[in-house]
């Protein structure tokens, strides 16, 4: 089932997603201070890409700079990726075969305001990182 979901996931939503984090990351790994959100950005892009079967948990060791870089990343990129889940949710709930895929949509907008500080594990295993 999980194949089913990603492969409908992908041809719908998931692959424009991913693109918009990777132009997010791609933007953020140019200045050198930023390289940070590029690679969280390139994480998120991979998970929003093939988002069924994992989720994402809090890191224990995330510590109060990445409460600082959480912030930086929302004011800059954080919010429009917000949006694009926003808006293409809403299209997918339209649709009694699109609401699953539009849960999933809303499911990412957390992690796609504050990518920091969080991991990204299979769903079988939720608190294997604790």
């Amino acid at each position: 089932m999980r194949l089913i979901l990603n492969v409908v996931w992908l041809v719908l939503c998931g692959f424009w997603m991913a693109v918009g984090y990777l132009v997010a990351g791609l933007i953020c790994c140019l200045l050198i201070v930023t390289i940070p959100f590029g690679i969280a950005s390139f994480r998120i892009a991979a998970y929003a890409f093939w988002p069924f079967g994992r989720t994402t948990v809090e890191r224990r060791d995330a510590g109060a700079g990445s409460l600082i870089g959480n912030v930086i990343w929302f004011v800059f990129a954080g919010w429009w990726l917000a949006l694009g889940h926003i808006v293409t949710g809403i299209a997918l709930c339209l649709s009694i075969i699109g609401i699953p895929l539009g849960i999933a949509n809303f499911k990412l907008i957390p992690i796609s305001l504050m990518p920091l500080g969080r991991e990204i594990v299979p769903s079988d295993r939720p608190f294997a990182t604790r």
